[in-house]
């Protein structure tokens, strides 16, 4: 399968190292409209460089879209007029409207989009995604020092946005409400935002998001009946912490027994998941592949990217009506 790049900054040149790790891609080249960054990459990687996006797409089955947010639309309307396959980083487009048409479009011509949302794909992620049942309250904090490459976009569409997309995943709920504030300290839009996100099922979800920390931290914690699950999206390690009813043929004597007057006794349990290391952007370029030539439905398709990038706009325009923003 024939797979090019359009986009080759910072980010750009790891999706480009990963796909070229895929052996079931055919990596034809990239395109980029940064002449100084095509010559470098292409010496670099020992690369084509098109001399046009037309060029590229004339080239390839799959397009990999890494460019600045504000060309994604752009960029992905064309290549699905041109009946390619796409998969585009995060946060999906600008605009809801435009996320919508690219959404009518992928279905009218039947082509697979998957939107870059990694964490994902993040091997703490991978172990405990199967224990979630019914989550009834989340707290996430995803701080970042500081890098004027970031400042591009709001916080929430370049960090809190991946943890929105974990949460929707993880919460089988309809968002009910939102409340958020946030701070612009450096930038023009808020570098420090803080949103709450509250759910149909009455589920809660309170998300930290900044760029201007002393220290990075990726983490996220789920609350639901009988039991915690803590991901650290960061240092990719997970923990489970549930309780349930002793096993009377266990003779552990080392088990932890909550025993409370008036009520039945239960047991603690500590559990951390083996973490397989995986490399999350390669795999999710994998799957992508895979979800195209089986024609399944790609882990992270078109309406999970909306979704995120919709309420990622609600929290932005309540943080605006709140006049948080300094």
């Amino acid at each position: 399968m024939r797979i090019g790049l359009v986009g080759v900054g910072h980010l750009g040149k790891i999706h480009l190292k990963c796909i070229k790790m895929i052996p079931e891609y055919e990596f034809v080249g990239f395109y980029d409209e940064n002449k100084e960054f095509c010559e470098k990459v292409s010496q670099e990687f020992g690369v084509k460089a098109f001399a046009s996006y037309d060029e590229l797409l004339d080239s390839v089955d799959v397009v990999d879209i890494v460019t600045p947010t504000i060309a994604h639309f752009t960029c992905a309307k064309k290549a699905l007029e041109a009946n390619k396959h796409v998969f585009i980083e995060k946060p999906i487009t600008q605009t809801l409207e435009e996320a919508l048409a690219l959404e009518k479009l992928a279905n009218e011509r039947n082509l697979k989009v998957q939107v870059g949302h990694v964490e994902r794909f993040n091997p703490a992620f991978l172990a405990v995604e199967k224990y979630f049942s019914n989550p009834l309250f989340v707290e996430t904090h995803r701080l970042a020092e500081f890098n004027p490459r970031g400042t591009d976009v709001p916080v929430v569409l370049d960090l809190m946005i991946h943890d929105i997309d974990i949460v929707l995943h993880v919460v089988k709920s309809e968002v009910k409400d939102v409340k958020a504030n946030g701070v612009a300290v450096i930038s023009d839009t808020p570098d420090i935002a803080n949103a709450r996100i509250e759910f149909e099922n009455g589920c809660v979800a309170n998300l930290t998001a900044s760029r201007l920390s002393m220290k990075n931290m990726r983490k996220s914690r789920f609350f639901q009946p009988n039991a915690y699950i803590s991901v650290d999206f960061l240092e990719k390690t997970s923990e489970i912490i549930d309780v349930k009813a002793p096993d009377p043929n266990d003779n552990n004597p080392f088990a932890m027994i909550l025993e409370i007057e008036g009520k039945e006794a239960r047991e603690i349990g500590f559990h951390r998941p083996e973490i397989q290391p995986i490399n999350s952007i390669q795999t999710e370029l994998a799957t992508f592949r895979e979800a195209i030539l089986n024609n399944t439905r790609p882990i992270v398709d078109l309406s999970d990217g909306k979704k995120a990038l919709e309420v990622a706009l609600m929290i932005m325009e309540k943080m605006a009506f709140g006049k948080a923003v300094l």
